[in-house]
């Protein structure tokens, strides 16, 4: 007999999710539910569209299985950015809710203190987080907006009340920043 489900590595429990197998099927959502309903929460705000995104996004995976592939990231990587995208797909549909300038602070709290930090609780998020606030709340927002939210440059521009070009000069600069400050933290600790 093999390995206990709870014990086999996380690519073979995909490859065997492939199968139709019931029992691969509830140890594979079980292994990963909590990250991807944390991550589909965080964007969302909202438990039942959260649920319904890390349905979709196991779906996606038994139906994409055959296509993951483990030299770009692991399953736990590939399956938060599955529900990360629907999550946005899923904002994009429902974004006819005007959100106040005053709210768009609250924002920059998304990636400060929220649910996805209880769902992707690491070093890594940890420094991204501090990193992000760090930046001046501008920058922040834009950066908040862009990789959070999904929203394009001109969505944030017109958000923002901007030019355009001032919308794209925040996101890179915002990433450079942060991108900077991971590296030299990196490099701290060495």
């Amino acid at each position: 007999m093999g390995l206990p489900l709870e014990r086999v590595p996380d690519e073979a429990l995909l490859s065997g999710l492939a199968t139709g197998d019931p029992e691969i099927a509830v140890a594979f959502v079980r292994r990963f539910q909590r990250p991807v309903y944390g991550v589909a929460f965080a964007v969302l705000g909202d438990p039942r569209l959260a649920e319904d995104v890390a349905q979709q996004t196991f779906e996606r995976a038994w139906r994409h299985a055959a296509v993951y592939d483990g030299r770009r990231g692991s399953v736990r990587t590939w399956l938060t950015t599955i529900a990360h995208r629907l999550a946005i797909d899923a904002v994009r549909a429902r974004r006819a809710v005007p959100v106040a300038p005053e709210d768009l602070e609250a924002l920059v709290g998304i990636v400060t203190e929220t649910p996805e930090r209880r769902a992707l609780a690491d070093e890594a998020a940890e420094r991204v987080r501090r990193a992000v606030a760090a930046l001046p709340p501008e920058q922040a927002r834009a950066l908040v907006m862009a990789g959070i939210y999904g929203m394009t440059a001109r969505e944030v521009a017109v958000f923002e009340g901007v030019p355009l070009g001032t919308a794209k000069t925040r996101i890179r600069a915002g990433t450079i920043k942060v991108r900077a400050l991971l590296e030299g933290e990196s490099e701290g600790k060495r």
